[in-house]
Formats: C-alpha cells, sequence, structure tokens
C-alpha cells in the first residue's frame, strides 16, 4: 500500500507541474478587436489618435504631425507571436521587440522585423527580414531573396518566435532564417551596422513589443502571443 500511495502522489505531483508549466504557455490575445486595451503609445502615454480601431482591425490612420508607434503595455521575454498584416501601397512598418526605455527611439533598443510593400517601399529593406542584420536566402526561381508576401492589400499572417535558443520569422508559412539573439554571428553584424553605435541595442532580454507607424496605412488582425518558459 505505502508503494502504492507513493505512486499515486508521484503521479498527481507530476500531473500538477505539467499542468503549471503548460499554463505559463497558453496562447493569450493582444488584441480584443473592439478597443486599445493593452496598447500605449510608445512613450507610455494613452493610446494615440493617428491609430484607430476599424473592422475588428488595429490600424495607422495618418493625421498632420505624423505617425506615432505604439507598445504593448505588458513586458515579454521569449515568446511566439502571431498576427494578420496588410499594408497600402508603398507603405513600411514593423514589429519591434525587447524595447526598453532607456534608448529613446523603439529601434534604439529593440531588434525590427520589417514590415513593407515590397514592390514599391523605398525602403531595401524588405518584409520579414531583421532590419539590417538578416534577410532570407536567395530564391533559386527569381535569384532574389525569398519573399512569401502576398500583393498589397491582402492579408499576410506572420510568425515571429523569440527565445534564447534561436529565434525564427515566418511569413504566411514559410520560414525565412533563424538567428541566436547575443551570439557571436549576431554581435557581429550588430557591429558592422548602425546599430553598433547605439550602445542600448539588443542589450536586453526583455521589453515591449512596438507596432510601428512609419509610411502609409497599415492593419493588423488576430494579434496573439504565447509566453514561452525558459529553459534553465
Amino acid at each position: 500500500m505505502p508503494i502504492v500511495n507513493s505512486f499515486l502522489r508521484g503521479t498527481v505531483l507530476c500531473l500538477a507541474l505539467t499542468f503549471a508549466a503548460g499554463a505559463a504557455d497558453e496562447w493569450k490575445s493582444l488584441f480584443d478587436g473592439k478597443s486599445s486595451a493593452g496598447w500605449l503609445e510608445i512613450t507610455g502615454k494613452p493610446f494615440p489618435a493617428t491609430w484607430t480601431i476599424e473592422d475588428g482591425c488595429l490600424k495607422t490612420s495618418p493625421k498632420p504631425g505624423g505617425m506615432q508607434d505604439i507598445r504593448t503595455a505588458e513586458v515579454f521575454s521569449s515568446f511566439e507571436l502571431e498576427f494578420d498584416w496588410k499594408i497600402s501601397p508603398a507603405g513600411n512598418s514593423g514589429i519591434i521587440y525587447h524595447i526598453t526605455e532607456k534608448g529613446g527611439a523603439v529601434w534604439a533598443t529593440g531588434p525590427e522585423f520589417q514590415l513593407e510593400d515590397n514592390t514599391k517601399a523605398a525602403d531595401q529593406i524588405r518584409c520579414g527580414w531583421l532590419y539590417a542584420l538578416y534577410q532570407p536566402p536567395t530564391d533559386p526561381k527569381t535569384e532574389k531573396p525569398l519573399d512569401a508576401t502576398k500583393p498589397v492589400g491582402e492579408w499576410n499572417h506572420i510568425r515571429l518566435l523569440i527565445s534564447p535558443e534561436k529565434c525564427e520569422h515566418d511569413i504566411n508559412g514559410v520560414k525565412y532564417f533563424e538567428y541566436v539573439l547575443g551570439s557571436d554571428d549576431f554581435n557581429e553584424r550588430v557591429a558592422k551596422s548602425k546599430f553598433g553605435k547605439m550602445p542600448g541595442f539588443a542589450k536586453s532580454n526583455s521589453g515591449y513589443i512596438a507596432l510601428q507607424g512609419d509610411h502609409g496605412s497599415v492593419s493588423f488582425r488576430n494579434i496573439k502571443i504565447r509566453p514561452l518558459t525558459e529553459k534553465n
């Protein structure tokens, strides 16, 4: 009987630990489709008037005085982020992670997953690239960097995985590349880029997630995140 009780106690403990670990890795919505709850202007001020909620989408609404970036109210470390996104002709935006309040501009501390119209945008850093650091391999069919984006006006699906072991960029189910934050390769690329002159760039293991209001109109929907339990 003691052996059976011991086995049962062990089973219950195992199930409890499994449930606790799973709870930390559950998906949660970052946008309810109806309000700006959970989002702030990049400096922490109330949600700006340059963004609107329309038809279940979080959308930039260009107004006099220029665009403004927004960020989550919550800080994230390791996570898997997914959302749908579309942009206007020649539009340029981005999603930036691990932002801290020490650098001023969002890109002074956080790496940027570029979002843009690959056809007409002036910036040659294309959609899905890690700005100025990583780009996908050459597509043998086009002899240009891999491009899985859909035409302007159509919804694209983005997946961004950030963890100490590896980071991945996916667009419409196509994996672009992976990298490791803080690795020798990553640090060498940073040193050779404009970010090498920014002492706080990619130095934090956690921070806010920002949506960039840059050029043109951009819409986001179905924004969800799965915080990941980091391995010891």
